[in-house]
């Protein structure tokens, strides 16, 4: 393959530079379009085979809360994919290139303690509104309509801020590793996903997410590995070390202690992590993907999901980024890095650049394959997330509330599908905008917390505290909005005279932003719940949502709905347990996510900061083997553990498809009652009826 010149377009879009591609185009569309096609295929092929032999009907609760009965191994897995966009790749190792081994992890611990906190949420909303689709739901049946109407702007906001940095990040990485115009990858990248979204829904995206954390674990495994130990350049902790140390010496980073890329104490990097965890607190809080994963979780499993998704999330950015942040520096004075001799220019940083370039010094084409394969995982999968949480919201809190409250089933699902393919297409066209103007995920990235963190305080107390009144939720998002837009642009003007993209995207004014944005509310709210009286909440209008009626799907299926997964009208007695186990399961995730907030965020980081410690080779290893330890732990909890959870029922899926290949079972069985001559042809075998309804949720 011809390695070919291709001008990339950065941050500041006067600002271009020219690099040779790994691979050519054909590859990148290969991928684009080859692994979309294949993942779709497959979605449509397991829809079929759950539905055959499982009995899943796709209701309009299937599609948007996967019968809300699925494990926590597949949740657990199913939050990572989620959380894992192109920036927890890509942002992670250009704030770790920037900023030594301190950027990543800022990086990960800013980042993970919004999920293990928002453990505490997704039990919440389990227990005071089970029959829910999204959070809005939420907030309207306490509030009514203004604060419904205020959220479900902040929500979509929320969503379309985070395809966008998925688009946008995506497609630039597909352009420099390929050459492959950055308009096509943006219009192409969403194509598989768009196909298997609408097949299989949230069950669909799941599935997937499984599959693709699957992958890029390994991969990332595979970079450790070939960084610390096989690589004939590094190989090892105490090579990198060594060129560390020299890169330091060469470039001193600016408010780092001694210049050095070993220390915790760095200047900058300390103002990234508070940017970094008050935007992301906006992306977890806000964003309708993660309600539907709690929604989606059986009662029992959402806790124990949230927390294992959270843990092993942590070492997906933290060595990542520790490992190809860092060989990046370590290689860029070597003929192999694509800008040599050159540093690498700052837009190109930005651009989320220095992955895919110490992948391919590192790696040579190989390392170009894997770059895009899990740039590919990472976009595609939190990308089907967003298509789903933006569809629940628009199909339940717009439609089904405001222009037709007894939509039938199939209504609510021809809706869904309406809005999965409006919506990719919207924001794609978006993403071609954004490219013309020069803004990169980067900028997107430490923008976003300024725009929507103002909603999470409000949006938190809706179903934790009482008090909290309609005008105080309605109100203190829009003024802290403003607030935060002020601070923001009265900084970049002080800073550094203008508004451009470089100086409004640029620390100290996206600090001052961010946090107004997050802690604004802290007046407002108090403010405002005083002044036109306190709430008094009691909770039960919460328990009024109804799920969507999917009597006419089943009928027109020939089931009977009670049979059909996510159908079932609990009992009162069924009700009253499950409230004991949330009430038991809320008192353990907040005791774990008060513990494990305090571990990453003080106890670990801290003492290191203000030691201003600089490792030494000894511990600079100790970092290292810890984060492979912690990937390899990561890579049971969301790789392996899954598929032991549902073994029973892939045991039992793969059975009934043997049988029914041999001729010794007839799938007739799953919509009618069987015949005694099938009864007796089947030999043994039991019709799959009570074990799918037993065992439907595990995968």
């Amino acid at each position: 393959m011809d390695s070919k010149l291709v001008k990339m377009s950065t941050v500041d879009s006067t600002a271009k530079v020219e690099t040779t591609t790994s691979l050519d185009q054909g590859v990148g569309y290969g991928i684009v379009l080859g692994l979309g096609a294949a993942f779709a295929l497959g979605m449509i092929l397991v829809t079929f085979i759950l539905r055959r032999y499982n009995r899943e009907l796709q209701t309009s609760e299937m599609f948007n809360t996967a019968g809300r009965t699925v494990k926590s191994g597949l949740v657990g897995s199913a939050v990572v994919s989620s959380w894992t966009w192109a920036a927890t790749l890509l942002q992670s190792s250009g704030v770790c290139y920037r900023y030594g081994v301190s950027g990543p992890f800022w990086y990960a611990s800013g980042a993970t303690v919004q999920i293990l906190l928002f453990a505490t949420l997704a039990i919440e909303l389990k227990r005071r509104a089970p029959n829910a689709h999204t959070f809005l739901e939420v907030i309207r049946a306490r509030y009514g309509t203004l604060p419904h109407i205020v959220f479900m702007v902040f929500g979509l906001v929320t969503n379309i801020l985070v395809s966008l940095m998925l688009i946008v990040g995506g497609s630039a990485t597909v352009n420099a590793l390929t050459g492959m115009h950055t308009i096509a990858a943006i219009y192409l990248l969403p194509v598989g996903v768009v196909a298997y979204t609408l097949v299989g829904g949230l069950k669909a995206t799941i599935l997937t997410d499984w599959i693709h954390t699957f992958i890029l674990l390994i991969i990332i495994i595979v970079f450790a590995l070939s960084t610390y130990a096989t690589s004939d350049v590094l190989g090892s902790p105490g090579e990198v070390y060594d060129r560390l140390m020299k890169a330091a010496l060469d470039h001193p980073v600016d408010g780092n202690k001694d210049g050095s890329y070993l220390t915790m104490q760095s200047r900058e990097g300390a103002i990234f992590f508070v940017i970094n965890i008050v935007g992301n607190f906006g992306t977890v809080f806000l964003d309708n993907g993660y309600y539907n994963k709690a929604i989606a979780a059986s009662p029992v499993h959402a806790l124990p999901g949230y927390i294992l998704g959270g843990m092993s999330w942590f070492a997906i950015p933290w060595l990542t980024a520790t490992t190809m942040g860092l060989a990046g520096l370590a290689l860029e004075g070597t003929p192999s890095f694509p800008t040599y001799p050159n540093r690498m220019p700052d837009a190109d940083v930005s651009a989320g650049l220095v992955l895919p370039y110490a992948a391919v010094a590192l790696l040579g084409k190989g390392g170009a394959v894997a770059t895009l394969l899990i740039v590919f995982m990472a976009v595609t999968s939190a990308t089907s997330s967003q298509l789903i949480a933006v569809s629940s919201i628009l199909t339940y809190d717009l439609y089904r509330t405001y222009i037709n409250p007894k939509a039938p089933g199939k209504s609510l699902i021809y809706m869904s599908h309406g809005f999965v393919i409006g919506y990719a297409l919207f924001i794609a066209t978006f993403s071609v905008g954004l490219w013309y103007a020069g803004i990169s995920m980067g900028y997107l990235y430490v923008m976003m917390g300024v725009i929507i963190s103002s909603a999470v305080l409000p949006a938190t107390l809706t179903l934790i505290w009482s008090g909290q009144n309609k005008w105080a939720a309605a109100l203190s998002p829009v003024l802290g909005l403003i607030v935060a837009l002020i601070a923001w642009l009265v900084t970049a003007k002080k800073q550094c005279g203008s508004l451009d993209v470089k100086c409004t995207g640029s620390n100290y004014p996206m600090l001052a932003g961010n946090v107004a944005a997050l802690l604004s509310p802290v007046v407002f709210i108090p403010v405002l719940s005083f002044a036109f009286g306190l709430q008094k909440y009691d909770w039960l209008s919460m328990l009024e949502i109804k799920k969507g009626d999917d009597h006419d799907v089943a009928a027109a299926a020939g089931l009977d709905l009670e049979e059909v997964p996510g159908g079932h009208d609990e009992t009162v007695n069924e009700f009253e347990e499950e409230q004991k186990k949330l009430k038991r399961a809320s008192f353990i995730s907040k005791t774990m996510t008060v513990v494990m907030t305090l571990a990453f965020l003080v106890l670990w980081p801290m003492p290191m900061y203000g030691s201003g410690y600089i490792f030494s080779k000894p511990f600079f290893t100790g970092w290292v083997v810890v984060g492979i330890i912690w990937i390899f732990c990561s890579f049971i909890g969301v790789g392996l553990f899954p598929v032991y959870e549902g073994r029973a029922t892939l045991a039992r899926t793969f059975k009934f498809i043997y049988l029914d290949l041999t001729g010794q079972f007839h799938p007739k069985t799953l919509h009618a009652e069987p015949h005694p001559e099938e009864k007796t042809t089947a030999g043994d075998v039991t019709p799959p009826e009570k074990g799918a309804k037993e065992e439907i949720s595990a995968h």
